[in-house]
């Protein structure tokens, strides 16, 4: 096997904990609740305080939770390929093709000046929603690092490997 396909073989097998550790299925769930909540604080209680709002905060109200509903589906996109992987639905190759039409950097909300004047519940809605964005772009740092950025440890390796292999034969 060459060196190459063992740091592919590598980043599999570490991509592939990470989508079946307990840390992911905590994500997985914490983000798909963020999307229910979302949803149904849009449709109800948040539709009730943005009719309330002055035009310019109005504006803001709908232009950031814009921002939010992408920001999620976006998250939520990335977070349901990763699910398929785990349960064997498509392999990580696959996964990987897909997730480039994920835009993990997508939406990030407005000035902070207008977002004070928002009401609290779409205020935490987004604040929720950026940090489980950061904590899902960890992740796919981690589990979708190249082989070139992988550390290859002591350089002597492979010519000690070679040198073990010639007096082995």
């Amino acid at each position: 096997m060459s060196e190459n396909s063992q740091s592919e073989a590598g980043l599999v097998l570490l991509s592939e904990r990470l989508t079946n550790s307990a840390a992911f299925g905590t994500l997985f769930r914490e983000g798909m609740d963020l999307v229910e909540e979302t949803a149904a604080y849009l449709d109800g209680a948040g539709r009730n305080e943005a009719k309330v709002l002055e035009r310019s905060v109005s504006l803001t109200y709908a232009t950031e939770s814009m921002r939010l509903t992408t920001r999620l589906m976006q998250l939520a996109s990335w977070l349901l390929l990763h699910r398929a992987v785990k349960e064997g639905e498509m392999s990580l190759a696959q996964a990987n093709r897909e997730k480039t039409k994920v835009k993990l950097t997508a939406a990030d909300p407005g000035g902070q000046d207008m977002i004070e004047k928002l009401p609290e519940a779409l205020r935490e809605l987004i604040d929720r929603s950026m940090a489980l964005q950061s904590k899902v772009r960890r992740l796919d740092t981690s589990m979708h690092v190249s082989a070139e950025q992988i550390p290859m440890g002591n350089p002597l390796m492979p010519q000690l490997d070679r040198l073990k292999a010639a007096f082995e034969r």
